[in-house]
């Protein structure tokens, strides 16, 4: 492979973010559900294929992450927030030991 077609990290970021911005414009341009699987599938392919080597884990975790946001790859869907845990009070916890 010509490695001077890989791009750096920064330019790398930079790609995902445009992909993730242009996902509402993919599904509305798409005609059916196989022109934007279609549309996924190359932009996916032409990001992993400028991606170094040493990057291409994460790269390839980041895309499976917005293919499921996006329902182009099978994986579970968080739609709710969790709530954040109660503030843990220090001197109850000492008395209730005691």
């Amino acid at each position: 492979m010509d490695h001077s077609a890989f791009i750096d990290d920064s330019q790398v970021d930079a790609e995902l973010a445009a992909l993730e911005s242009d996902m509402p414009a993919l599904q509305a341009r798409a005609g059916d559900v196989f022109a934007l699987a279609t549309a996924w599938a190359e932009r996916h392919d032409a990001i992993l294929a400028v991606t170094p080597a040493a990057s291409l884990g994460s790269v390839e975790a980041r895309l499976r992450r917005m293919g499921i946001r996006w329902g182009m790859m099978p994986g579970a869907r968080i739609t709710g927030q969790f709530p954040a845990l109660p503030a843990v009070d220090e001197e109850a916890e000492d008395h209730a030991q005691a």
